[in-house]
Order: C-alpha cells, then sequence, then structure tokens
C-alpha cells in the first residue's frame, strides 16, 4: 500500500507561467495542475490536494501564515497521512517555514518547496523540486527532524534555511552547519540531526514587531518612530557581534525602559552576536542596558519568533532566556 500524504499549495513561482497581457509571471496553476506536469507522483504517494492559496512570496504576511499553520496542525492529526508537503513563494519561505516548525508538536516530517522558476520556462524546477519534497515526506529516516525545507535535493532545517540568492535554484542553504541530509538517486540520506528544536504554544501571534536596520553612522530616528507608533516588540538589526552606532544609543535605551523586548541581531550572514566587545555602542553595553541578544537567528526570523512569544504571554526574561540559550 503506498503511503498517503497532504500537499497544500500556497502558490509562488512554482505555481507561476507568463501572462501574456502583463509579459511577466504571475501565480496561476492549481495543485492538480502541477501535480500532471511531475513525473512519477502517483507511484510514490496518494496525495491528497488542498488548494490554499494563489499568493506570491511578498503577499504572505504572519497572519496568513498563522491561518496556514492552523490548517496544517489538524490535517496532520489525520493518522492516515505519513507526512505533509507545502508549496509556497520562495522570498518569505524561510519565515513561514520558522513559525511553522515553531508551532507544530508532530514526528511526521513537514516539507516546504518551492521553485526558482516558472513554468513557462524550459529550467523549470518546479517538478524535481516538488518530487523531492514528496520523497522526504514519505521516508522513515525524515521522522523527527521537525520543518524542512527541500529544494535542489537537499533537506534545511527551516530554523536554518536561508535565501542566499536572487535567482540561483540552490539559493537555500544552512549559513553555519550544512543541509541535514540529501535526495539522492534511490534514497534519502540523513547527515545529521538537530539537537536543539523549541515549541511554542500559542493561540496567537503579535504583528506589531518592527525591524530596524543601522548601518554606519545611523541614528535612533527609525526606532523612536516605531515606540512612538506603539510597537510590541523591536529587533534591531546591528553590525558585526552585535553592535550599534553610538548616536542609535538613546533611542535603544529608550525602547528597553517602556519595557518592550528589544533584541539585536547582526547583518552578517554567519556567526552568532554575543557581548563581547566592551566600546560604547558594543554588545556588552547593549546588554546591560537590558538589551536581548539574537543568537544566531537573523533579524528576520527573530521577528517571527517574538511574534509568537509575545502572542503566548512571555516575559521579556522568558524571551531573552529562548534567544540567548535556546534554538
Amino acid at each position: 500500500m503506498k503511503p498517503t500524504i497532504a500537499i497544500f499549495f500556497t502558490g509562488g513561482t512554482i505555481s507561476m507561467r507568463i501572462d501574456p497581457k502583463t509579459g511577466g509571471p504571475v501565480p496561476t496553476l492549481s495543485g492538480e495542475e502541477i501535480l500532471a506536469r511531475v513525473d512519477g507522483l502517483k507511484e510514490l504517494a496518494d496525495i491528497t490536494v488542498i488548494d490554499w492559496g494563489l499568493l506570491p512570496g511578498p503577499h504572505m504576511t504572519p497572519l496568513k501564515m498563522f491561518e496556514l499553520v492552523r490548517a496544517v496542525q489538524q490535517r496532520i492529526l489525520d493518522d492516515v497521512l505519513v507526512g505533509i508537503v507545502i508549496t509556497h513563494g520562495t522570498d518569505t519561505l524561510e519565515e513561514t517555514a520558522y513559525l511553522h516548525d515553531l508551532l507544530l508538536d508532530t514526528e511526521k516530517p513537514v516539507v516546504f518547496v518551492g521553485a526558482m522558476r516558472n513554468s513557462s520556462e524550459l529550467s523549470w524546477d518546479g517538478p524535481a523540486n516538488l518530487r523531492s519534497a514528496v520523497r522526504v515526506a514519505i521516508d522513515p529516516s525524515a521522522r523527527g527532524l521537525g520543518v524542512l525545507v527541500v529544494m535542489n535535493d537537499q533537506l534545511i532545517a527551516a530554523a536554518e534555511a536561508i535565501k542566499t540568492h536572487t535567482e540561483s535554484v540552490g539559493t537555500f542553504q544552512s549559513r553555519d552547519f550544512g543541509p541535514l541530509g540529501i535526495v539522492d538517486k534511490d534514497r534519502i540520506i540523513i547527515s545529521r540531526q538537530r539537537t536543539q528544536r523549541e515549541h511554542i504554544v500559542t493561540e496567537k501571534l503579535e504583528d506589531r514587531v518592527d525591524i530596524i536596520k543601522l548601518a554606519a553612522g545611523a541614528d535612533g530616528r527609525f526606532i523612536e518612530f516605531a515606540i512612538d507608533d506603539g510597537t510590541r516588540g523591536l529587533v534591531i538589526e546591528g553590525l558585526g557581534r552585535g553592535n550599534v552606532p553610538v548616536a542609535a544609543l538613546a533611542a535603544v535605551e529608550r525602547a528597553v525602559n517602556t519595557g518592550i523586548p528589544v533584541v539585536i541581531t547582526s547583518r552578517c550572514p554567519r556567526g552568532r552576536v554575543l557581548d563581547t566587545y566592551a566600546y560604547e555602542g558594543a554588545g556588552r553595553q547593549l546588554k546591560r542596558m537590558g538589551v536581548i541578544l539574537g543568537g544566531m537567528l537573523p533579524s528576520h526570523k527573530v521577528r517571527i519568533k517574538l511574534m509568537l512569544m509575545l502572542g503566548a504571554g512571555f516575559s521579556v526574561e522568558q524571551i531573552r532566556a529562548s534567544l540567548e540559550n535556546g534554538a
């Protein structure tokens, strides 16, 4: 008997073809239309198709992500299903996948997949990526790995997956640790296991969380605006090990003193933030001030996690413990 999976189709480039009126690709294809162009899927699994949406990646919001994860949570309770695949626009795929990883409490594989080229191109990578995602979703070795991103025959943990290139089919990478495994010709090969995974229980998220990016000579004007506009949490993308220009310090301190969680991340693509340096504006001063260190997560993933923790009612100190000591 073949295994049974469900595939949520949400849109993205994998569903796109060229619109003759605009001359550019737009989400068009239904789930069944995509599946019809993927050879060999019927031999792999029985598939339940869920046409959840036709959204380009930038149209996906945190609230829509939350709606999607609620639908996935209900479906995954079906004992018949061995796993779930979710197609998604690549621009925000890593955020939606990470939100699912934090909220879903299941051993079953949940696999996110997309495409970098649309169906009107000869080099459309959608069918190959979708077939690989299905193979991972039905493979017993993928159980317990958490939510995965499967693109270009690599299995990448959702917590680590980063889109690193605007166009390359190998765009998704794990910045620091590499893939969990690969899809080979005849099997799924798992090379490492995740040692940390966090589960957050919440019935809502707080979407009024802002990211402020700082650069050389930046001041605190945007931080001040976010505070005055009622932000409930602030992620500051700083420099290096987690440092900010001196001109921004007063605004950072004001944000902390309002009682909202203020998290420092780095614009560096690899490594973690830490209170290494002691000069003015450096991580050590920020931590004494009450700023939370964001660990190894990039700013956009810290924002997603902060939204969920605030929705769950976490205190600032609970948020600090999660980000500074957790996954």
